[in-house]
């Protein structure tokens, strides 16, 4: 049994902006689940300490560099029993907005202040030095958030062993130099060996320097953030810690996920008895105001409306999908430009496109089970949920052969529809030239009815839970231990 403290930003149910809060509150639970002794610090935001429930104080902390105090609360992560601590200090936390942008949607001023300390919270419980007599055998640090965590353990001599796991390295909270001593950390670590970014102070630099092994969350984007085109300016650093950098895929929660008993949908279904689906197609249509045709091919696109994410190409395709009477419905927020560009379009295609901005957990599940196609053209995606919760729904993802979509979607070309492997529609190229072809790929196979079923219950029947993917963790664990003996 191995004692892990698993650092986040963010946990589904507690908190969550993205995927990361979906790992960070699905993993623990996998590894416990394994047999391990797992306890997930988080910062203590007004939300999650409103939703954590019955709450115990377990010690307080006074930190350096100001002698901040900060108590830490107990509780359970809700839906699990994995215990849960919420680093509870108001000042950095209990605040309107988000946990990282004020309400008028720009970051906090003091989110290195505020991250930092968070770090400073998990080292102090690593090292001993909280007051409580649990000591992990591992700490797992997640994205810039928490990425000072090894560097405030670095010089101690009965560290325990550090994971830190990269979930999307063009987020790397980058703040001005003068903040080294407002932070508490030495010269000595400015450099471009150290925290020095192109004269910003880098945070995730701490955790990609320090930190004894790497992951990130797929294969492919281990390989990919090693090259320039994806490595934003850190390439070499990870070029130069390859044999420490591990791809392990992140997985789902398939008991939240599961088109069988999610309490989201109106209609259940399985791979062997698909109606509930085209029944929660109707719904969706009717939910909508799209036209109620069971004929027409109906796109779906969760998503946050960045460059990222491709949304300016499936923009520039839209005409190409209505002309072949698609159907389009969107939810997701983000740049005002693209927000406004699809507003445009839904008045100017009335019962063929819907946009909903914004996000709602229940509306995402039912896209997922009522759209025949789900939509990923992403530039990059380290690993990407989404077409994972759509092979689990058979809805066909139509994806950009990038990182973890390229590693868990089979292409539909004509040996792996006859082998029966074939998961999706996958494509290369960034040009909504590229995109289109694929939307005709897939167009042309949705008219071949016992195809597409095909198709779709090939996606369903993959495994994508989290149990293998807590396991390939668990081993890695292990090696950073073997590795510091």
């Amino acid at each position: 049994m191995l004692r892990i403290l698993f650092v986040a930003s963010e946990a589904h149910p507690l908190i969550k902006t993205g995927g990361l809060g979906d790992v960070a509150g699905a993993l623990p639970a996998a590894l416990q689940t394994g047999g391990h002794d797992v306890r997930l610090l988080l910062p203590g935001y007004r939300g999650a300490l409103e939703r954590a429930g019955r709450l115990e104080e377990v010690t307080r902390l006074t930190l350096p560099p100001a002698a901040t105090v900060a108590r830490l609360m107990e509780g359970r992560l809700p839906g699990s029993q994995v215990p849960v601590w919420l680093a509870d200090c108001p000042a950095a936390y209990d605040r309107d907005g988000g946990p990282y942008l004020d309400p008028l949607g720009h970051p906090w001023e003091d989110n290195a202040v505020r991250f930092a300390l968070l770090a400073r919270v998990a080292a102090a419980i690593a090292l001993g030095q909280a007051g409580i007599a649990w000591r992990p055998d591992v700490v797992h640090a997640n994205d810039w958030q928490t990425a000072l965590t090894p560097v405030f353990m670095k010089d101690a001599a009965q560290r325990p062993a550090s994971v830190f796991t990269v979930h999307n390295l063009a987020y790397q909270g980058l703040f001005d130099r003068t903040l080294l001593g407002r932070l508490g950390l030495p010269e000595s670590l400015w450099s471009p060996e150290s925290l020095e970014f192109h004269g910003q102070l880098s945070f995730i630099k701490g955790g990609l320097v320090y930190s004894d092994m790497l992951s990130t969350v797929s294969p492919t984007y281990a390989r990919e953030i090693r090259t320039p085109d994806f490595g934003c300016g850190l390439d070499g650093l990870l070029r130069h810690r390859a044999d420490r950098l591990a791809g392990i895929l992140n997985g789902i929660d398939d008991s939240e996920w599961d088109p069988a008993r999610d309490p989201r949908i109106a209609h259940h279904y399985d791979c062997g008895h698909i109606p509930g689906k085209y029944a929660n197609k109707r719904a969706l249509q009717a939910e909508n105001s799209l036209e109620e045709n069971p004929r027409a091919p109906l796109l779906g696109m969760v998503s946050r409306l960045v460059r990222q994410k491709g949304i300016d190409l499936v923009l520039e395709a839209i005409p190409h999908l209505m002309q072949e009477r698609a159907q389009l419905v969107f939810l997701g927020s983000g740049e005002r430009s693209y927000e406004d560009a699809l507003r445009s379009a839904q008045r100017r295609y009335p019962g063929r496109i819907a946009v909903r901005i914004g996000f709602d957990e229940g509306a995402a599940h039912r896209i997922e089970s009522g759209a025949d196609m789900f939509l990923m053209p992403s530039r990059f995606e380290p690993c990407g949920l989404n077409q994972l919760y759509s092979l689990r729904y058979g809805t066909v993802p139509i994806v950009r052969r990038v990182g973890g979509l390229a590693d868990t979607v089979v292409d539909a070309t004509a040996a792996s529809l006859q082998a029966g492997t074939a998961t999706g529609i996958a494509f290369d190229g960034d040009s909504v030239e590229a995109l289109v072809a694929a939307l005709t790929r897939a167009l042309a196979l949705y008219a071949d009815a016992p195809a597409w079923h095909r198709l779709m219950v090939s996606g369903m029947q993959r495994d994508f839970s989290w149990r293998e993917s807590a396991r390939r963790y668990a081993d890695l664990y292990r090696e950073v231990l073997q590795r510091r003996e």
